[in-house]
């Protein structure tokens, strides 16, 4: 049972598994089915056992955790959970990457897809239409993303965990926005450009951009803050704005979802996602658990490898909206 799980430094540093995964093993989910506990991950059973709550009402004060030696085993998997929701969140990611790929290297090949030939019927004997497809001239170098919270555990021991969550999700944001302008710088350095038709971005220029995209669905627009602000306010959006309001990304009429990127600047990134871009995880989030189990608060480091390879080049497009 739960309750009579050891919990040590050690499941943090098993190979190939998460603490929680780790944890699974010891503690697994099918002994709770038809339960009270049914619907909890071993991870969160452990939270009931010390009688550590998280959120809400009751939420308890941050030295919870370090009332045991047991129980402060369980921060960094905390820490680590905030940071990542927190960069789920910020994240433009799951609207534009069309395949992830885990690797242990720092440098990684992808692959390209090239096509040639006409896409009408072969006539007899005729030469077939041909799809390349081979490994990029050039390797992709992962990139570490990483950040310092540095707090003393007395400044933060009698705050509720729910509002120390609230800055570990927004550091988790500040990360994921970096990984973001990754995604976009290179996005925009394998694609053809086009421009407005005029002095001022217009429906019509979106409409005509959507369109440019022949050989591929455009399924994602990437643009800034004040783009997005213009497109909102156009008169053929204005049924569409309700979806912003809800989910915080909004589609147009003809199905493209508009995300917004503050790094961009006078450009807009359309993308194919289920074709354009391939994400290269080097490590998942890692936190310094060591740290905070000896030293409490006193420094949280956390980071994420991560790159980026293009799979299509015609599957993105840029429109040069000043």
């Amino acid at each position: 049972m739960y309750k009579d799980i050891k919990l040590e430094k050690g499941l943090y540093n098993i190979t190939g598994k998460s603490f929680t995964q780790a944890l699974t093993e010891l503690d697994p989910d099918e002994n709770y089915k038809d339960t009270d506990l049914a619907g909890l991950d071993a991870y969160e059973r452990q939270l009931k056992r010390f009688d550590i709550k998280v959120h809400g009402e009751n939420c308890d004060r941050v030295e919870k955790f370090f009332l045991s030696t047991d129980s402060a085993v369980l921060f960094p998997e905390f820490v680590r959970r905030c940071i990542k929701e927190g960069m789920d969140k910020a994240s433009i990611l799951s609207e534009v990457v069309a395949a992830t790929t885990l690797t242990d290297e720092i440098t990684y090949r992808g692959l390209t897809v090239t096509k040639s030939g006409s896409d009408t019927a072969v006539s007899e004997g005729g030469t077939l239409p041909n799809t390349n497809v081979r490994l990029s001239s050039s390797a992709t170098n992962l990139s570490k993303f990483a950040r310092k919270l540095s707090c003393s555990y007395e400044s933060i021991r009698k705050h509720r965990i729910e509002t120390f969550a609230v800055i570990l999700k927004d550091l988790g944001a500040q990360i994921s926005r970096a990984v973001n302008v990754k995604a976009t710088d290179v996005l925009q350095a394998g694609a053809s450009s086009m421009s407005i038709s005029g002095e001022a971005l217009t429906y019509a220029d979106l409409a005509d951009f959507w369109a440019s995209m022949d050989s591929y669905d455009m399924t994602t627009m990437i643009c800034s803050p004040a783009d997005m602000a213009k497109i909102l306010a156009f008169e053929e959006m204005k049924y569409c704005v309700s979806d912003y309001m809800t989910s915080g990304m909004v589609k147009t009429p003809y199905g493209v979802t508009i995300v917004k990127c503050s790094d961009l600047d006078g450009v807009a990134i359309g993308v194919d996602k289920n074709c354009a871009l391939e994400m290269i995880y080097g490590t998942d989030i890692i936190v310094d658990f060591d740290k905070l189990i000896s030293t409490q608060c006193d420094e949280i480091a956390c980071s994420i490898t991560v790159g980026f390879s293009m799979i299509a080049d015609d599957a993105v497009k840029t429109l040069q909206t000043v």
